[in-house]
């Protein structure tokens, strides 16, 4: 996690929390070190903003302050809460956390945003079987440009080891795809996470080829 966007959580659970936070408590929710936190708190108050409190008791935000708004048209509003909204039909659990996430940032900033009244409903329905590893382990590799070797059943319940290069996630109705440079057939393969049995990083990364890669696959499947 970027700094900028630690020190923006941190004020975000400062200002929902009922009383005072540990650095200890931060840290968890943030997965960093209580020593980080400690450091982001004293930036922050170098910075003027109004927190009390020191090692040890725990930190408050002081009633009043609040974030700059944001500005939005009534239509880009309504557009970004159907867009979260639909997070929802394609099983990220990690994603449909963050859209909710943002969504309450959203309202915090934008008083009369109506993200909480809008007559605007999105079905959560989607026929996605749950697979054995999370979507967000997935995106992260993606990001990380990190090499795996895989266990996958296909439709016709053979299983395959492979080692691939992730490059995309593709989420359909009924089902999720990770898009990667498949080493056992040298060529852009297709796999449903649903029936990846097993993923695990080789150690190896792909940096110097990811662009490369993800530039052959879209003129492949022809994308934009």
């Amino acid at each position: 996690m970027p700094r900028s966007t630690r020190l923006f959580e941190i004020i975000q659970i400062l200002r929902h929390a009922d009383g005072p936070v540990t650095a200890q408590e931060i840290g968890d929710a943030l997965e960093v070190a209580k020593r980080t936190i400690y450091r982001d708190i004293a930036a922050l108050q170098a910075m003027r903003l109004p927190i009390d409190g020191e090692a040890g008791i725990g930190y408050v935000m002081q009633p009043g302050y609040d974030l700059p708004p944001l500005m939005f048209t009534q239509d880009e509003m309504e557009a970004i809460v159907v867009g979260l909204a639909l997070l929802g039909r394609i099983g990220d659990r990690g994603l449909e956390r963050a859209a909710r996430h943002a969504t309450t940032k959203i309202s915090d900033v934008l008083p009369d945003a109506g993200t909480r009244t809008a007559p605007l409903r999105v079905s959560k329905w989607n026929n996605i079987p749950n697979p054995k590893i999370e979507a967000s382990a997935l995106r992260k590799f993606i990001r990380d440009n990190a090499e795996l070797t895989i266990t996958y059943v296909d439709l016709k319940d053979r299983r395959t080891t492979r080692d691939i290069k992730p490059i995309a996630l593709i989420y359909y109705i009924d089902a999720v795809l990770l898009a990667a440079w498949c080493e056992l057939r040298q060529a852009f393969r297709h796999f449903r996470i649903d029936r990846i049995e097993d993923c695990s990083p080789s150690g190896r990364n792909f940096c110097d080829l990811s662009e490369t890669l993800v530039k052959g696959w879209e003129h492949e499947n022809k994308l934009p």
